[in-house]
């Protein structure tokens, strides 16, 4: 049976991408375009399933919620629901929230080995001497038979190893929630980051930002972390004590390479933008060539288990 009562409402669905652009969406449903613009494109009370609009901030996306009296799916198209989680008290019953795993993998994965390459060769410093008209050569250290500490290993974790394969590394440490065991080796608990990080070379972040995880790159993380290691973030800015960061980068100890940060947007002005060591991206990891594909597929997919009533892919909350 169908996720949605028919005879009480006509089901719309609000997409953040014109429904033309999507191949065979099911039919039976209305289906409305709303990318956070003023104005919404139906009365929000017929929506059953929204699909909130991508990367436009929290305020606009959990904005329409509280009229949704009728919405079943709240589906986003990021993996981290964080910027939902002040709206989720206005989700009737049953309603459920999904994120989109998978979607952005092979973007974020890209970024994060593209970050660490850069941040290791010294990319920036190149880059500017190419600038000033100035032929710099350097002895700059190599990827190759460096240790990589991956924390957060689920999709993006594991696409990012998927990528770090072909460089020759010297070990790749996956570290998730709890502990379990991969076809490519263990995966070590959040609990054993005290014992591995003093081993590692480059720490890259791809967890997602929960009350167990805000500030987790605290002092005492970044303390144990070797001289001349690397961080690089893909996840969320909160995820790391900036304070301590800064600490650590402006003596030279670590270094960083961030497509997240807290604040963000980093403002004019903040100590980050000119900290030695430290390569900023602004938040795209996820935005690239490979979204749009990916996230058409998922919607297509989403929609029609929904029609079909079949259990979605994703559901992280169920409304209670």
């Amino acid at each position: 049976m169908p996720a949605y009562d028919s005879e009480t409402v006509r089901p719309v669905v609000w997409l953040p991408l014109p429904a033309e652009d999507i191949d065979d969406l099911p039919e039976g449903l209305e289906y409305a375009f709303w990318d956070a613009g003023d104005e919404y494109p139906t009365d929000p009370a017929r929506c059953v399933f929204y699909c909130v609009p991508y990367m436009k901030g929290a305020e606009p996306s959990v904005r329409p919620l509280a009229q949704m009296s009728r919405v079943r799916v709240v589906q986003t198209l990021t993996a981290g629901i964080d910027h939902m989680e002040s709206g989720l008290a206005s989700l009737p019953p049953g309603a459920q929230l999904c994120n989109a795993r998978g979607v952005h993998d092979a973007s974020t994965a890209e970024l994060a080995l593209t970050l660490t390459l850069a941040a290791l060769r010294d990319i920036p410093g190149f880059v500017r001497a190419q600038d000033a008209e100035r032929w710099s050569t350097a002895f700059r250290p190599a990827l190759a038979d460096r240790s990589v500490l991956i924390v957060g290993y689920g999709a993006i974790g594991s696409a990012i190893e998927d990528r770090l394969t072909p460089f020759e590394c010297a070990r790749v440490t996956r570290v998730a929630r709890s502990a379990r065991e991969t076809e490519r080796g263990p995966v070590h608990p959040l609990a054993a980051l005290p014992e591995l990080l003093p081993d590692a070379d480059v720490v890259i972040l791809a967890l997602p930002l929960t009350e167990a995880t805000r500030s987790l790159v605290s002092t005492g993380f970044l303390g144990r972390m070797k001289d001349g290691a690397l961080l690089v973030n893909v996840a969320r800015g909160a995820i790391v004590d900036t304070k301590a960061l800064l600490a650590e980068v402006e003596t030279g100890r670590l270094r960083a390479a961030l497509d997240v940060t807290d604040p963000e947007p980093l403002p004019p002005g903040h100590a980050l933008w000119h900290a030695p060591g430290v390569l900023i991206t602004p938040h795209v990891g996820g935005p690239s060539s490979a979204f749009l594909p990916r996230a058409r597929r998922y919607l297509r997919d989403q929609l029609h288990r929904f029609v079909a009533g079949d259990p979605l892919h994703n559901v992280v909350v169920t409304a209670g």
